[in-house]
């Protein structure tokens, strides 16, 4: 019987060398039992050369789909990935339902596309995962729910998120292994003390670039990062932006000395005006009690005179 010509083609790839040698073994004279083979062969050669999305490359329980201009996520990927690299493409949501099949999945780099909605429990099933790059996107926010079944996450990078402002109270409550954070070059103002305080392995964070409203709130976040011992990233960019007397000054050196001069020793003009106002205030009430307690007494002293008088009257 002449050999089948699609079974012994030059194949073009791994995958393809595998269906046909499998194919090649198996003899075209074993009727039923032998067609029934090579259909599964043939579905399983599908699948094995479906298992990398065809915009990325896969090497080794890796995907890496740096710069395809994905605008979704990719469809198919193998579900024991390790390593996930969506970087600069124009991703602008995280579907949770794909994303949360990849339970193996430790490293995950979206850095340089357009995510800006709500990242909450997008991340519920991935516990496994220690590195997390979200920046350069569009996030606006960060609250407990964004990372919190993040409980073995080591590095996350937040940075050059233009549009986020706001990184609740209890963002990292349970990133307690968290080692690198950085949220530079973002448009933050207010940062709680306690949010990277209660991080207990925390070395090395990134704040600067951002345009830190360091008022008198700021001064037991400045004492922590003097006593902390982390490691600042970019430090001489590291400075405040207002209130205008702190403007430009290292929140690491100039800063928090004028801080505490300012809120602890200084007074300005309102400050001033207030004491002034509280010493009237104490004059005029003092000065009104006592013209009160003299026209008591001289009432008092009228009120006596007459009852003397009556009663010098009364016995001559």
């Amino acid at each position: 019987m002449a050999a089948l010509p699609e079974l012994h083609r030059a194949p073009q790839t791994a995958g393809e060398k595998v269906c046909c040698w499998r194919c090649s073994v198996l003899s075209p004279s074993n009727s039923s039992k032998g067609v029934w083979v090579v259909l599964l062969v043939g579905i399983g050669c599908a699948v094995e050369s479906g298992s990398c999305p065809k915009e990325c490359t896969c090497q080794y329980l890796a995907v890496n789909c740096t710069g395809k201009q994905l605008e979704e996520f990719p469809s198919v990927i193998p579900l024991d990935t390790r390593q996930l690299i969506l970087a600069q493409n124009k991703l602008s949501y995280l579907p949770s339902v794909e994303l949360n099949f990849l339970g193996d999945l430790i490293y995950l780099d979206c850095s340089g596309n357009a995510l800006g909605e709500d990242l909450d429990f997008t991340f519920v099933s991935i516990i496994k995962l220690v590195y997390l790059d979200l920046s350069f996107n569009n996030l606006t926010q960060v609250t407990f729910g964004t990372f919190s079944q993040l409980s073995s996450l080591v590095v996350l990078k937040l940075s050059d998120n233009p549009s986020l402002v706001e990184i609740e109270k209890d963002s990292f409550a349970n990133n307690t292994w968290l080692r690198h954070l950085d949220i530079s070059r973002c448009s933050l103002t207010f940062l709680d003390t306690s949010t990277v305080r209660d991080l207990p392995n925390l070395r090395s964070l990134g704040l600067s670039g951002n345009p830190w409203f360091c008022n008198c709130s700021f001064v037991a976040l400045f004492n922590w990062m003097k006593e902390s011992g982390v490691t600042f990233l970019d430090e001489d960019n590291t400075t405040c932006y207002s209130p205008m007397f702190m403007h430009g000054l290292s929140m690491l050196e100039e800063g928090p000395e004028r801080l505490h001069y300012k809120c602890y020793i200084h007074f300005d003009d309102r400050d001033y005006l207030f004491l002034g106002l509280i010493g009237f205030c104490i004059f005029s009430a003092g000065t009104v009690l006592a013209w009160l307690l003299g026209v008591c007494a001289v009432v008092y002293e009228f009120l006596t005179a007459s009852d003397e008088d009556e009663e010098d009257f009364e016995e001559d």
